[in-house]
This record gives C-alpha cells, structure tokens and sequence, in this order.
C-alpha cells in the first residue's frame, strides 16, 4: 500500500516527513527521485519543470509512504493533502529566499485549491484526508496521518476553504 502525502509549497510535508521518522517510518522523498525527469529549469520562477507523466509511470510500484508536492500523481491507496491558509504559508516560504512571484505564485495556488483539484481528478473522496497545518505542528499532523492510515478516522475531503481570506484581500 502507497500512502501519499502531497500539498503546496510550505504546507509542512517535510516536517511532517521528519516527524514520520522519528517514529521509525519510512518516507521517500519524491525529490530525490525526480532528477532524471527533468525536462528544464525554469530561472524565472527558480524551479524545475518535471515530465510528471513518465515520473509517475516509473514509480507506479511504490510501497510505505511517499511525500512530496508531486505524490498526487501516484497510484497512491490514501493521499494526505497538507493545507495552509495562504498568509501564514507566505510568512513560511519568504525565509527560503524564493522570489516574491514564487512566493506569491504557492499562495495563490493554495488559495484555488489547486493541488485539491488535481488530486480529487485522480482519488475517490474516500482516499483524500486534508490537514490544516495552519496552526497545528508536525508532530500533531504526523498522528492525524497515522490514523487516517489505520483507518481509525474517517477521510475528509473539501473541508477547508479559504475563501473567506481570499474574498478580504
């Protein structure tokens, strides 16, 4: 079974992963899978362009989990999506020294949902479980992981919305 763990930009999967870890479970990090799948940098927006098509086809027999902005695209039995409220994910990624279209760019898509909507074109709403990593830490998010996992809570899909943030702005 692949459990996956996807999300914008600055929404905690690597943290989360981290946290995972400690615990003694395996998680893949899909960037250092995507290497030779690169089709172009992209100096502009200071990112590659990955084939996502032929990524995921190689790596369509994955077990454990897997995080990454990119898990989505895999045949994934669960899929966690990390969400964050588009203020304090710019307040998260403006450390990282990404450029403020970057920045600006992961806000806006976390605010249109964007990784939600591809991911709801793949999974049924009964593999989807979204977290708010607003105000929550890894260690709290690993746990709710772990039980959407073990199928000890229910899978929860559309239940954030940040429209109201983005109808203030």
């Amino acid at each position: 079974m692949l459990i996956g763990i996807t999300g914008t930009p600055g929404t905690g999967k690597t943290s989360v992963a981290e946290a995972l870890r400690r615990r003694g479970i395996d998680v893949l990090d899909l960037k250092t899978t995507v290497g030779p799948f690169v089709i172009e940098h992209d100096s502009e927006m200071g990112a590659d362009v990955v084939d996502v098509e032929a990524w995921a086809k190689e790596h369509q027999f994955l077990e454990g989990y897997a995080e990454g902005a990119i898990a989505h695209f895999l045949p994934c039995e669960k899929i966690i999506i990390l969400r964050c409220r588009p203020d304090v994910l710019e307040q998260r990624l403006a450390p990282r020294g990404y450029s403020a279209e970057k920045i600006r760019e992961n806000a806006e898509a976390e605010a249109l949902d964007v990784i939600l909507i591809e991911t709801a074109d793949a999974f049924s709403t009964e593999q989807i479980y979204e977290i708010d990593t607003t105000s929550i830490d890894s260690e709290t998010a690993a746990d709710m992981i772990l039980a959407f996992a073990e199928d000890k809570v229910p899978a929860s899909f559309g239940t954030i919305d940040w429209s109201e943030y983005v109808m203030s702005l």
